[in-house]
């Protein structure tokens, strides 16, 4: 169930608002939040559970999820890992659960920040607007951001050509191309298999990802052995080590 906190949800309005799902079980909660970003001119809608959102999701993008890890229907942490497969938004957890083990697998799963209950609401909105900021200098939309420079590469992202610094161009794959470029548009963070390949519930066994992470180390890495751009990170997933800069 959804419930708009703003009624500035029409095509004009959302020009100029960010929107931002909330999705809390705690109505109470998800009043406060929703009331303080409106103060604030941002678009909200308020979801009870992860089922929700994750339909709403398919039918329109956020700019921002705002989650709690308690919900009845599922555990916030897989619905951060559901979110990540499904859309490019900013995440924000707020959650009265502040063990560091929490903390560490919802940073791990994409989140861009973490607020523990209590909280100061315009701490809150403060935090929501630094994500968005730092969002939209990483990755411009879609139709003015077609370059991307790296580490002395050059990434076109329209014709999946690789440059390097000499000028000679490569062809990638398509396969590979993709999952380049969910890790120039999500630099310095870590994005698990499911994420890099977009699909969910993989075999364990499926090595798909591992093949092409080593095909764009081979391009990428002075030494594929030793890689430098494209670290592992143990029992979570990979993360592009390189600034990334967009035009």
């Amino acid at each position: 169930m959804t419930r708009p906190a703003n009624p500035a949800n029409s095509a004009e309005g959302r020009q100029v608002q960010p929107l931002v799902y909330v999705i809390e079980d705690d109505e109470a909660v998800a009043r406060i939040v929703t009331r303080s970003l409106a103060e604030f001119g941002f678009a909200t809608e308020w979801f009870r559970d992860g089922g929700s959102v994750l339909r709403r999701l398919k039918q329109a993008q956020a700019d921002l999820c705002i989650v709690d890890l308690g919900l009845p229907d599922i555990d916030g942490i897989e619905l951060l890992r559901q979110i990540g497969l499904q859309s490019s938004c900013g995440l924000l957890v707020l959650t009265g659960r502040g063990h560091m083990i929490d903390r560490v697998m919802g940073l791990e799963l994409g989140a861009d920040d973490y607020v523990v209950k209590p909280f100061e609401p315009r701490e809150l909105v403060a935090r929501v607007r630094s994500i968005l900021r730092r969002r939209r200098a990483q990755a411009p939309a879609a139709e003015a951001a077609r370059h991307a420079h790296f580490a002395g590469w050059t990434f076109d992202s329209s014709a999946n050509t690789l440059t390097g610094s000499d000028g000679e161009a490569h062809l990638l794959g398509v396969a590979e191309a993709e999952v380049l470029r969910a890790f120039l548009l999500r630099p310095h963070q870590i994005l698990n298999r499911e994420h890099l390949l977009a699909q969910r519930d993989l075999s364990p066994a499926d090595r798909t990802i591992d093949v092409r992470i080593s095909r764009l180390r081979k391009r990428l890495e002075a030494d594929p052995q030793n890689p430098k751009i494209i670290k592992t990170v143990y029992g979570a997933g990979y993360m592009f080590m390189a600034p990334v800069s967009w035009r």
